[in-house]
């Protein structure tokens, strides 16, 4: 009974390690908000490090994360790095190019809880009186990135605080819009 038991967990962890191997190369998480602000007022959001961490959703999960500010202020070369609780990790996030009113885009450098490098691209796309801000993050999936995202959703897990950093943003654009 022992040996029928101990085969069968072998055929479920051979068939979800089979399974993982023909997941995507790579993941990504994209939202979209339009918000009745000007391009470049969400781009200096975006492009000012010390500005973003206002909004930022994660930041909101560990009240005492340790935010250090290197580089310039702001665009190229500016960086964040942070250390937080188990729920944000440690790592740092660096502007690596900067077009005004256009894209910001960032090299995430995760330490903990786990180690990886991914990308977040922020776009600023004027339409009327709004402009449509996409967050898009992606990135390479190694194997074991595989495995995990066959039990976890990172679409929902991600694209959630996506969303209420989105939202906190429109809150504080529109509001300066309005003075």
């Amino acid at each position: 009974m022992l040996k029928k038991i101990l085969l069968g967990l072998a055929a479920v962890v051979a068939l979800i390690l089979i399974v993982a191997a023909f997941q995507p190369g790579e993941f990504q998480v994209k939202r979209r908000l339009a918000i009745a602000a000007p391009a470049q007022a969400l781009f200096e959001q975006v492009n000012d490090h010390r500005k973003f961490v206002v909004w930022n959703p994660w930041g909101k999960l560990d009240p005492n994360v340790k935010n250090t500010f290197t580089g310039p202020a702001t665009g190229v070369g500016s960086v964040c790095s942070w250390q937080g609780n188990s729920e944000i990790g440690a790592g740092s996030s660096t502007i690596i190019e900067s077009k005004p009113g256009e894209l910001v885009r960032l090299r995430m450098d995760w330490k903990e809880p786990m180690e990886g490098t991914s990308t977040v691209d922020f776009t600023f796309k004027p339409e009327g009186d709004r402009t449509v801000m996409t967050w898009h993050m992606y990135g390479p999936q190694n194997y074991l990135g595989k495995v995990m995202c066959l039990f976890m959703n990172m679409d929902k897990m991600v694209g959630g605080q996506f969303e209420k950093g989105l939202a906190e943003l429109k809150i504080l654009a529109e509001a300066a819009a309005k003075k």
